[in-house]
This record gives C-alpha cells, structure tokens and sequence, in this order.
C-alpha cells in the first residue's frame, strides 16, 4: 500500500516528529492531501553552515495537485516561518487565524509572493470545509495569540491535531484552552490524538503567564542602568508583561530588532496592544538616561545576526550595554542553541552585565508546552483510542507514548517520513517516504548534503585554497604562482611562497602535451596544488585553481 491510495486517511509528518522545529505534517482523506502547518529550525551546532533549515517538500510538491490546503495552527516560526520559502513550490491556498495572517501577510510582502496568495482569515474557533476535510479549530492557550488545535471529522472518525498548546488559567491575553471543546469532542469519540510532546518530561504544570508578570514586574523594579530583555517576538502576551513592568518602573521602551517590530504591527493590526504606548526606535533609545530605558530585543536563541549578539558583541550601531546593566532572557533554550546562548551569555558577562536566565531564583520564564500534569488532563478529556506524539526529540515521544498508555491510548512512535494509515483497521505504518531538511540560503533552497554546502562545511573545517597561474603558448609558467588562502595562514608565513615554488615546479614537470591543452592543464595543475597543500599543512582543504595562458 502506498500513501498515493484513495480510499483511506493517513498521517505524514515530513518535518516537526522526531525532532524539535520545522514542523510540516500532511494528513490525507480519500486521494486528497491537506498540510498543517510550515516552520524553520535552527542549523545549530549539527550544520554550522546552515542557519536557518525547512523541511523538504519534495514529495508534496510532486503531488500538489491534490493538495487542497495548508492550515498554520499558530503564529510561531517553527510552525508558520517556511511558509514564505516553500509556497512557490506548493502553491497552494492558505488558512490561518487573523493573528498568524498578519504575521504571514508580512512574510508573504517581503518575499514579493502576497499578491499570488490566497491567504484565507478564518475567525477564531470556526468550522470550515476544506476540500474533503471537515476541520473544527478549538482554542488552545500557548505562548502567542490565537494557538488552536484542529479537529479533524472524516469517515473513518475524528483526528485530534494539537498543535502547540498548554493549560493556563491566566494566559494574559486571548482565553483558557477550550477544555469544554476538548472534552466534547471525547464524548463525541476520537481516533487519534496527534499530540504536542515537548515537556512530556517534565512533571507537574508549565506554570502561568500571569505568575511571569508578576515576577517581572518586581524585578525590574529594583534594577538599575539599563536593562534589556530577550524573547521570542511573537510571545506577545510576554511583550505586554514586559512593557507594563517597564512602565510600572517608570522605564520607556525600545524595540530592537525586525521580527519584533514585524509582531507589534501585526498585534495592533490584530487588536492587541491597546494599552501601550507606541514603542521607541532603535535611534531614539540612546538618548533615554540609562535608569529610564528598556531594550527588548531578538536574539533569544543565540542567533548570530540578532540584536542582541550585535549588542553583546559590541558591534550594534544604536545601543550598548555595560558594568551597571542587566540582560534578561525571558525564554527557554531550544534543544541545539545552547552554545550560541552561552556564547552570547558569555560576551555580555565580559562587558560587565548581570545576567539573568529562567535558570535563576526569577520565574522570569514559563513555557507555552504542556508539562506532565496537563497532558494527563487533556488525555482525560479526550480519551483517544490512538495516540500519535509528535513535536519532540525521541527521548520526548517515548516518555510521552509511556503516558498515553496509562489512560488506554495505543501509542505510535514514528519519525518524519513515516506514512501512519489511521483508516481502515488495522492503525500502522504503512511506508516511508522522502523527507529531509534544506538550508534557507537567501532566496534559494539547498539540500543539506549537496555540493554547495558540502563545499561550505569542507571550507569550514579546512579552509579554502586558490591559486593563481600563468603560462605560456608551451605550458611553462611565467612569473610567480600567486597563492590565497584565508583561514589557513598567519600574516608573514613563509608557506605561501613555498607552495607557490612547488606548483611552479609540479607544473613545469608536467609531460608537454599535457601542458598545452587548457583544461587538462587546469586539472593537473589544481592536484599538483592539491599535494602541495597536502605535503605542508597535512590538511584536505578546498582548492580552486585559475590558469592564463599569455
């Protein structure tokens, strides 16, 4: 049986199960095809030559004539950031909350794709046909506005896709996770439950965001210089937290860096922010005295290129920060960036700045997943036949398909590419299909084991080598080889000029047909620079060779 079948309904995570981000699944009913969701991940420490990965679409895209839809559950990156990057290869129309529209009309604008769009806002809480799919949104409480799950209606009986979700009493902004939806829906009877596994192992609750303003609230009160905090831009509820300690300290406040103006915009767009004054710019926040200014910045996870490894780096245009200052991280580490966080840590140590991590004695930090305790109570409430963890590393499935056992649930452990048929009878994985990872790089897509970032990784390791070499009519070189090498030798060494002397002397004992044709030359020239390298440094560089014949 092949997932290309007609007359069944399956489950394909091509991104997002077995790991933590790029999330991508596609469900499929009776021939047709429907995605949810479309997020990046983080290249890390396993691919430093990658920054930013997406799932591969490659084996949607070759079937997106049945591809009725993709639904984004939330505004998160993980969830909605590839959208922009793999639309032009789906092509198909999209369905999101008014809150992740504006997210993604602003993604869309700078990619020049939001006039071929179709970009459909759908109020929250709906019930909307979409192809074959009978999809009912629920609303769940998670780190950003506007986080639903959906339940899905077929013949076969109804999926629960969870989406990103947890249950806090007091979420600041939005409502509580529609408890009442949930436990409907498990008296109306439920497949399978397609379920968030981050903090599956960890016990008790994920806390609340109102006990973050609280705690916000009061230490930023005793602080003093100025003070900056990290999170992730779309957490606007936090953003709030943030201002309103702020003011209540009598602070104003700067937003630094694009994604966080890009939230603000699509907040007030929304509705939300009514309360707060406009944020300062980046320019303006430099001339505050240093008791009255407050930076939230990006760079929460490390990233090279953010605000705030600019700031700690001491290379940001606009702001600094030094002895007397403070830095909050108001999030938590991705599983991957923990070494970009430290380093970023590390830096802002060494300029004299408190530090301040969820780690420490201030609960400046709860998480948007649920803990142990709330996926009991949503397993008590929905009481799936099935249960499918999804949106974790393996250690975080296990745990949970240990816990979905207690309440009667059969767990399915599966990774990207697995093809889970949930109808007809029996529930089991049926096939393995392409999936993978591509590096976003600039406006191309590149796969992770291809030769440019083969080459990038090789360079990396092992630097890069480029000579440079004229000859004559005859194949004898003129002049002096000319030898670059970045990232391979100190100012002032001496081996340059002897690998240039051995490539010269490599070269002019080559046979003479050989040296007179140019792209043979070319080749055995290169080896020859090759060994040359080889017999110095003892390394495998990259090398690249450029002939001219005068």
């Amino acid at each position: 049986m092949t997932f290309d079948t007609t007359d069944d309904l399956a489950f394909l995570p091509l991104g997002g199960t077995g790991e933590i981000g790029m999330n991508l699944n596609v469900y499929r009913l009776d021939g047709q095809l429907l995605a949810v969701d479309c997020g990046i991940g983080f290249g890390g420490a396993d691919a430093p030559e990658a920054e930013i990965l997406v799932p591969d679409p490659a084996w949607l895209a070759e079937r997106r004539d049945r591809l009725v839809g993709m639904v984004i559950t939330h505004a998160h990156e993980d969830h909605l950031g590839a959208v922009a990057s793999l639309w032009p290869l789906l092509r198909c129309p999209l369905y999101a909350s008014p809150f992740a529209s504006a997210v993604l009309r602003r993604k869309l604008g700078e990619a020049g794709l939001l006039h071929e769009v179709t970009l459909h806002t759908l109020p929250l809480s709906s019930r909307v046909k979409v192809g074959n799919f009978d999809l009912q949104f629920l609303r769940v409480s998670h780190s950003v506005p506007e986080a639903q799950a959906l339940a899905i209606r077929t013949r076969h009986g109804i999926v629960l896709h969870t989406g990103d979700w947890k249950l806090d009493p007091n979420p600041l902004i939005g409502e509580p996770t529609d408890e009442a939806g949930f436990a409907a829906l498990g008296e109306e009877g439920v497949l399978a439950m397609v379920c968030d596994s981050t903090n599956a192992l960890v016990d008790g609750h994920s806390g609340s965001e109102a006990d973050v303003r609280e705690a916000l609230t009061a230490l930023i009160a005793t602080l003093k210089g100025r003070v900056a905090v990290a999170c992730f831009a779309t957490n606007i509820a936090r953003l709030e937290s943030i201002t309103h300690a702020a003011m209540a300290a009598g602070r104003r406040v700067a937003l630094f860096g694009r994604s966080l103006r890009n939230a603000d915009a699509a907040a007030r767009e929304t509705g939300y922010f009514k309360d707060l004054p406009p944020f300062l710019d980046e320019e303006e926040a430099g001339y505050l005295p240093d008791d009255e200014l407050l930076l939230i910045c990006t760079g929460s996870q490390g990233e090279p290129r953010s605000a705030l490894a600019k700031i700690a780096a001491d290379t940001h245009p606009q702001i600094s920060l030094g002895e007397g200052d403070t830095v909050i991280f108001s999030s938590r580490m991705i599983p991957g960036n923990e070494k970009a966080i430290m380093n970023v840590e590390a830096a802002l140590y060494r300029a004299g700045c408190r530090v301040i991590t969820p780690d420490s004695e201030h609960p400046v930090h709860v998480s948007g997943h649920p803990a142990k305790e709330e996926l009991r109570r949503l397993y008590d409430l929905v009481k799936p036949r099935h249960a499918v963890p999804v949106h974790g590393e393996w250690r975080h499935l296990q745990e949970h398909a240990a816990l979905a056992r207690q309440f009667g649930a059969i767990p399915h452990l599966i990774e990207d590419g697995d093809v889970l048929r949930l109808g007809p009878d029996p529930v089991e994985v049926s096939e393995t299909v392409q999936s993978g990872k591509l590096a976003v790089d600039g406006s191309r897509l590149l796969p992770l084991e291809g030769g440019v970032l083969g080459a990038r990784r090789r360079m990396l390791f092992n630097g890069v080598v480029v000579g440079s070499l004229a000859v004559d009519d005859a194949g004898r070189v003129r002049g002096t080889p000319q030898i670059s090498a970045p990232g391979l030798f100190e100012q002032g060494e001496e081996a340059p000029a002897q690998i240039a002397a051995d490539l010269a002397r490599l070269v002019n004992d080559l046979p003479a047909p050989l040296r007179r044709e140019d792209s043979a030359l070319r080749e055995a020239a290169r080896t020859a620079l090759r060994k040359a390298i080889g017999r110095r440094l003892r390394k495998r560089p990259l090398v690249e060779l450029h002939l001219l014949r005068v």
